[in-house]
């Protein structure tokens, strides 16, 4: 009897379950790690900021906010206010101090449509400095995010759900009919469903968050197509990882987009607010280009999109390749002959 119970242990728990449910506790510690590791003390960090003012009084500026302990702004002199507002439009710098030589109170322009922690942390540090001076700000919101979408979320919630999306159903496709392709045909296949996917997806997302919700007031056109984007390009990754490493690419998968991609996205903090690893691996993966390129799209006329709309393009692109090369590989693996005294 006894022999029997050890004999159904043995047979249900195999050398590769064990190794899934270890892959599976490393994820959720990875997890635990990410998130709290990034979103557990937001500061800010060398946040790009303007400063207006008349030439003395401008380089006396800029040197004392360069000077303030941990570094929270990364200052430099602009020639006007509309210079400032030009450039926190084209998402050059986060915010600027336009001072008042005549009088007591400044102005500070942030963009809430950046992230609105973001714009209250600088409301914030702004204040503290001007206060030990005697003097005051008044801030103006160079860039609101809508009245509907609260903290400036959405982007980053839209984002997120597009990547979910995307690497399901890859998994899916996977799951369905084994992780690694067996010819380049059915691997066509798998990225042709993607398309097809990415761009239901894509649109129904940018329906539902605006003409249905009223959350983002950014084109439904340019939305549709960075969403079709995002989609194809983390479900094409997916694929990749499968077609390499079988069922262990979809915690691959999970490691990248949610594990890394999404505390390091800039959604809940922006990128300056992150510490210096998060920040400085979120505009490369695609949950973090995603949030950027969604928030100028519905908040910033489409400006500084470039950078993003390339590292998703690069996702795409070399998921398409490493998912069609792995099952080239794969199809003249199982076309070769067997070694003498092997089965074929």
């Amino acid at each position: 009897m006894k022999q029997s119970t050890l004999s159904e242990v043995k047979s249900a728990v195999t050398p590769r379950a064990t190794l899934l449910v270890i892959g599976v506790v490393a994820l959720q510690l990875l997890f635990v790690v990410s998130y709290v590791g990034a979103l557990h003390e937001p500061r800010l960090r060398d946040v790009a900021f303007g400063v207006v003012a008349p030439s003395a009084a401008a380089e006396q500026t800029v040197r004392r906010l360069d000077g303030l302990p941990g570094s929270p702004l990364d200052p430099r002199a602009l020639p006007d206010e509309a210079a400032a507002r030009k450039q926190i439009e084209n998402r050059d710098i986060d915010g600027a101090l336009v001072v008042n030589p005549g009088g007591t109170t400044d102005t500070l322009l942030v963009a809430s449509g950046s992230g609105k922690a973001l714009a209250i942390a600088l409301g914030s540090l702004t204040g503290n400095v001007l206060e030990a001076e005697g003097r005051t700000a008044r801030t103006v919101d160079v860039a609101p995010a809508s009245p509907h979408d609260f903290n400036g979320l959405s982007s980053f919630y839209l984002v997120i759900g597009l990547c979910v999306g995307a690497y399901l159903c890859a998994s899916i496709l996977a799951i369905s009919t084994g992780a690694r392709p067996a010819n380049p045909t059915r691997a066509a296949t798998r990225l042709g469903t993607m398309v097809l996917v990415a761009l239901a997806g894509g649109l129904g997302c940018a329906i539902i968050v605006g003409p249905i919700l009223g959350a983002l007031p950014g084109s439904v056109w340019a939305l549709w197509g960075l969403g079709a984007l995002i989609v194809f390009a983390v479900g094409a990754a997916t694929l990749a990882l499968q077609g390499l490493f079988g069922v262990i690419g979809i915690g691959l998968a999970i490691l990248l987009v949610v594990i890394l991609g999404n505390p390091s996205a800039g959604g809940a903090f922006p990128a300056p607010m992150l510490p210096p690893f998060w920040e400085a691996i979120g505009p490369a993966l695609p949950p973090g280009a995603g949030t950027w390129a969604a928030r100028s799209i519905t908040y910033f006329d489409g400006n500084s999109m470039t950078s993003s709309l390339l590292v998703l393009s690069a996702w795409a692109v070399a998921g398409v390749v490493v998912t069609m090369l792995a099952a080239v590989l794969r199809q003249r693996r199982a076309a070769e002959p067997s070694p003498p005294g092997q089965p074929s």
